[in-house]
């Protein structure tokens, strides 16, 4: 080699001390280190291939022709590395090279090995033989260690930003919020759902400390994470604390939550981040409430009618007393009556039950709904001698596809309300149609349905406050009514007219 080739060499070396400080971007360093490696080798083009998971692969090529690479990548890919090491790799690259050039082509392989490990080689085709002094060997073995560090470097970072970018992902499609706290409990980063959770940007949240965020509308049993701390918390890594209450936030009502603080410790055993999950607990607290409402009811309800059948039965076994027809004949029809109720209130549960798992299926025939609504009001007029119910539908009402039995369900407790809930006065069952639907209202003359209530009387086991305590129920009849409607693709709703009756609708598809 000519000296002042030497000195050039030597400038290269710096320009690739200069890449493992400059450039982290892997596709830019390779191309960089390739462009560097074919002049300070005098070459014609040359590639980077790389070993990832056992197999060999071109990673940047310049100067190769497009057939020839291609021609090239798919032998890479067939060799092993437990079968073909650095020195085969750069053999079988030489003789491809003379054989396709047909002995104008010669080449030189530098292997990349980094902490011990080779991890790629420089292979530079040029047109005369590879002949190197021992102090060029030493030189370019210094540029090919110097080469792979920088590969390496970017490598690294490239990993690096790949688990950043993707933890970046898991935070912000994680349904719970997360906050990331500082050892000295200063928010260090939050996602996407905690700001939707507390209702601020997270530029309002971030920086500040945890208790001036987590705040609670009343302590709760559970320590909080400043209690625990002042504790001594965390004593082990894997020591978890969860604590559960409403969440003040900007805007009212407060959020149900629970929340679990991991702690993050350093080898020397020492606080480095608080991981904070926040959940919100709205459904599972509602269904809690939903549950003790359910036992809270049913219970009552099942208790009166068994009651009543108890001491009916009781009184009726009595030996000591001769009981009249008469007074048999009212018992046994109490009994009756309230073996009925137990009856009627043991089939809402079961579809309710039915309804949850999903097997609430209409068997659809042909039915008429005035002939329906005719029937219904005879028969409940028998019960009550307060209202008047009448049937009230036009001449050319529609024949529609529908379950008779459902539909029927629906009405009977529309009219059975009406009756519950109107002192007195008239009820009626009015029907009107048009091209694409029927529609259904049952009116009475009540005190009508209060506002506050109208939201919720769809709702399972949801029964008025002011009705508690007046009239019987489970609070399933409307729940019913409204999976009976919807199963069969059609509404059900309220007319809010307050003080002037309760009008409920609802509406079928011809």
């Amino acid at each position: 080699m000519l000296p002042d080739l030497r000195v050039r060499q030597r400038d290269y070396l710096l320009e690739i001390a200069r890449a493992i400080t400059q450039e982290l971007n892997l596709d830019k360093l390779l191309a960089r280190i390739l462009k560097i490696s074919i002049e300070m080798l005098a070459g014609q083009a040359g590639i980077i291939a790389f070993n990832e998971s056992g197999v060999w692969r071109v990673a940047v090529a310049q100067g190769i022709p497009p057939a020839f690479l291609s021609y090239l990548e798919p032998l890479l890919a067939e060799e092993k590395v437990a079968e073909l090491n650095v020195t085969e790799l750069n053999r079988m690259l030489k003789d491809l090279a003379y054989t396709a050039s047909m002995g104008l082509l010669n080449g030189v392989g530098l292997p990349l090995i980094a902490h011990g490990q080779v991890i790629g080689v420089i292979f530079i085709f040029r047109s005369y033989p590879d002949v190197f002094s021992p102090n060029d060997k030493m030189l370019l073995q210094s540029f090919a260690d110097q080469a792979a560090i920088a590969i390496f470097n970017a490598q690294l970072y490239t990993q690096v930003n790949y688990e950043k970018h993707r933890l970046d992902a898991l935070l912000e499609s994680a349904a719970d919020g997360i906050l990331i706290l500082t050892s000295g409990l200063v928010i260090e980063r939050c996602n996407g759902a905690f700001e939707r959770m507390y209702g601020k940007p997270r530029v309002e949240i971030q920086g500040k400390l945890h208790n001036e965020v987590i705040r609670w509308m009343q302590e709760p049993d559970d320590p909080t994470l400043e209690v625990a701390e002042a504790a001594g918390w965390p004593l082990t890594p894997n020591a978890y604390l969860y604590v559960e209450g409403d969440l003040q936030r900007s805007e009212p009502p407060p959020l149900p939550v629970g929340i679990t603080y991991a702690p993050l410790l350093t080898q020397e055993g020492t606080l480095r981040n608080i991981v904070v999950t926040v959940r919100d607990i709205t459904k599972f607290r509602t269904a809690e409430e939903i549950k003790n409402t359910f036992v809270s009811i049913i219970s009552h309800e099942l208790k009166t009618p068994v009651a009543l059948i108890k001491g009916y039965v009781s009184t009726l076994r009595r030996e000591d007393a001769s009981w009249n027809r008469a007074v048999v004949r009212d018992s046994l029809k109490v009994i009756e009556e309230e073996a009925d109720r137990l009856t009627s209130m043991i089939e809402d549960l079961l579809d309710a039950s039915r309804l949850q798992a999903g097997g609430l299926k209409p068997n659809l025939t042909d039915i008429s709904i005035p002939s329906m609504a005719q029937r219904l009001a005879e028969r409940f007029q028998t019960q009550t001698d307060k209202h008047k119910i009448i049937s009230n539908f036009p001449f050319n009402f529609p024949i529609i596809l529908a379950d008779e039995g459902r539909i029927e369900q629906v009405i009977e407790n529309l009219l059975s309300n009406a009756i519950k809930y109107a002192p007195d006065g008239e009820i009626s069952i009015n029907g009107i149609s048009d091209p694409d639907r029927i529609i259904v209202c049952v009116i009475d003359q009540g005190p009508g349905i209060a506002p506050e209530d109208i939201p919720h009387i769809f709702e399972r086991f949801y029964r008025a406050p002011k009705a508690v305590n007046l009239t019987k129920g489970a609070g399933l009849g409307l729940y019913l009514a409204r999976a009976i409607i919807e199963a069969h693709g059609g509404r059900i709703w309220i007319d809010p007219k307050p003080d002037s009756g309760a009008r409920i609708c609802f509406s079928l598809p011809r």
